[in-house]
């Protein structure tokens, strides 16, 4: 489902899909209260970062940072080496433009701003796919879709 296959002749390879990666999915990797959770995060963006091209925006940073050292009680430190490892990944930056491009969104779709500026920034990072928990699994904004990867038959595909 997420690699696509194609078969030129003999040759087999794979076309790596752009992946999206919602604020949830970091902070599930940390949370120790929630061990089912946090072993299907570690273990899908491990697999992202390995077979994809994993994709993040500067608001899903700033969000984890903020929970994980709130909610989570985590270490600033600690946290601020987990967001060096990001370097990893592609980033798109919020900027007036992705902002009124999410005001578009959430008009049209009747969704939140902040769940708009998800898939503003996925668009414009030419995502092909949004993991996130917070949005409808299955859902297309825009041509992406949503992927809810904690939800049984979405993760069984993906993992």
């Amino acid at each position: 489902m997420y690699p696509q296959k194609v078969n030129p002749g003999r040759e087999t390879s794979s076309i790596v899909s752009k992946v999206f990666i919602d604020t949830n999915l970091l902070v599930y990797t940390i949370d120790r209260k929630d061990k089912a959770k946090q072993e299907i995060s570690r273990i899908i963006i491990k697999k992202l970062v390995d077979e994809h091209i994993p994709v993040l925006s500067t608001q899903v940073i700033q969000e984890f940072y903020v929970v994980a050292t709130t909610k989570m009680e985590a270490n600033p430190v600690v946290v601020k080496n987990i967001i060096h490892n990001f370097h990893n990944m592609e980033l798109v930056n919020i900027d007036l433009e992705l902002i009124e491009q999410a005001i578009d969104i959430s008009v049209l779709s009747q969704i939140s701003f902040w769940d708009s500026l998800i898939i503003a920034a996925a668009e414009k990072a030419n995502c092909k796919y949004v993991f996130s928990e917070d949005l409808n699994a299955g859902q297309l904004y825009r041509g992406i879709k949503l992927v809810n990867p904690f939800a049984e038959q979405e993760n069984s595909d993906f993992i």
